[in-house]
């Protein structure tokens, strides 16, 4: 029989080679994990084009943007309806479509059908779209004072048949613009707590949110779509705000008859015949802040979304169709016609609401409960954001609410400036309360765009051009003189 040191010996002897190889495992494991997750931030994100390296960036800040994405891809696989979200890095992530998706839009300019699958950089995205919910989105004059060369440069771009590149008269170019320029901005972030941007999808008629779209602070339409009873049920009665393209513009007192008050924002450029229609109507009219985007999906209701992300703090999109078996574009009041890239446009909304963006409502979403816990929280977004504005901008992400500020200017709070106007309008509109935005009192608008004024110390923040983070117009007010 074996002595009990000896029995004591063996059991040493023999969990000692288990005791490594669990311990090699585990190292093993942990290398694989390592291995993984700082493959998944560190693989080849051209680190060139960075402000800041991968591990320049704290563990929290890692983990916020991990977290992050992680809950993007989530809540892809939840809301997507088909659509699957792969990470690639820390970053950027890929969109696929199901194999089988019927690809039926052939891009002319490209001569191929639509790819089944889109690239997303979601720091890029979420630092754009949350600069949004600060920004101004309507031409005032305070932008061109401030902007170098705006009224030599940039003021001739919006006036169409001005006959020059520039503005070297600047008197005529202030005649064109007179009419539809604010002094400063006629709207504020967070003015409203809750926002409907109504495309003019068919998709529309396949549901009756007229209701609930009508249940909201603020509703925004586009171009001629038209109101009345006989869509009622589908797509609502209320009127605020309506973005229109040059082609619609012309037909602005057909599409505001019977809504005096409902505002109308020209997309692109004024016109002397736009002008003349001005001066006889009592609608505020405003020029949309232009700028050149290049994102996943373009047209009006995209512009739609900006606009109303810089006055509203949620975003509800109706009338877009992000619904599978998508094969024309369709219109709610028209027959149909050939438009956007329907994937590409599918795509890029469902990245949107799942960055905390808009909230879509279509008819195959309106079958089920909508449930919003599974887009991520505010407070994640907040971190998320945070740690991708040190990561794309380097020492500048520390700067605060203004280090994208490149240009800064400053308004005089006893000369605020004169409303939009001529002194040829009719007595129609000089007797209206289309000046009501431009005029109304600070204390008047709702808390939390009071609070956030004074949280962005009176700065406005316009954008200057394209889809630049870092340039910003910013003017700032007396924070006094408004309270």
């Amino acid at each position: 029989m074996r002595s009990r040191s000896q029995f004591q010996s063996h059991k040493k002897s023999t969990l000692l080679p288990l005791v490594c190889a669990a311990a090699f495992f585990s190292l093993l494991l942990f290398g694989i994990q390592s291995s993984f997750f700082s493959g998944r931030i560190n693989r080849k994100i051209d680190l060139g084009k960075e402000k800041v390296q991968v591990s320049d960036l704290s563990p929290q800040e890692l983990r916020s943007l991990a977290e992050f994405q992680t809950s993007v891809q989530q809540c892809v696989a939840n809301r997507g309806l088909g659509l699957t979200a792969h990470l690639v890095d820390l970053c950027k992530l890929t969109l696929k479509f199901p194999e089988g998706t019927n690809s039926t839009w052939y891009n002319e300019q490209f001569k191929v059908f639509e790819p089944l699958e889109y690239h997303y950089d979601i720091c890029d995205a979420i630092l754009l779209w949350e600069q949004y919910r600060n920004m101004t989105t309507v031409l005032t004059r305070e932008y061109l004072d401030a902007r170098p060369d705006g009224w030599l440069d940039y003021a001739a771009k919006r006036i169409a048949q001005l006959g020059a590149d520039k503005c070297y008269n600047r008197t005529l170019c202030e005649e064109h613009l007179n009419v539809l320029l604010p002094a400063k901005p006629p709207f504020h972030p967070r003015q409203f707590r809750t926002c409907a941007v109504v495309g003019n999808s068919g998709d529309l008629l396949k549901t009756e949110f007229g209701k609930e779209i009508d249940s909201h602070d603020a509703v925004i339409r586009d171009n001629e779509a038209p109101v009345n009873e006989k869509y009622a049920k589908y797509v609502g009665l209320k009127r605020d705000f309506r973005l229109v393209v040059r082609g619609a513009a012309r037909n602005m007192i057909k599409i505001l008859k019977g809504s005096d008050d409902e505002v109308l924002i020209i997309k692109s450029v004024t016109h002397k015949d736009f002008n003349d229609m001005i001066k006889s109507i009592p609608n505020p009219v405003y020029l949309f802040q232009g700028i050149v985007l290049r994102r996943g999906a373009k047209g009006t209701g995209m512009k739609s979304i900006e606009l109303a992300l810089s006055m509203c703090d949620i975003v509800d999109i109706y009338g877009f169709t992000v619904d599978p078996g998508y094969t024309e574009w369709t219109r709610y009041f028209s027959t149909p016609r050939k438009g956007h890239n329907p994937l590409q446009g599918r795509a890029y909304y469902q990245l949107l609401e799942c960055l905390g963006v808009i909230r879509i409502h279509s008819p195959m979403r309106a079958k089920r409960k909508q449930d919003w816990s599974n887009v991520p929280s505010r407070e994640m977004i907040n971190r998320a954001h945070a740690a991708a504005l040190h990561f794309k901008r380097g020492p500048d992400g520390q700067l605060g609410q203004f280090g994208s500020c490149k240009v800064w200017g400053n308004v005089d709070p006893d000369n605020s400036g004169p409303i939009s106007g001529s002194s040829d309008m009719s007595d129609v509109r000089k007797h209206s309360n289309y000046s009501k935005w431009e005029t109304m009192p600070f204390k008047s608008i709702r808390k939390e765009a009071q609070d956030h004024f004074k949280q962005m110390e009176g700065v406005s923040m316009y954008k200057i051009d394209g889809n630049k983070l870092d340039d910003l117009v910013c003017v700032r007010h007396s924070v006094n003189s408004k309270g």
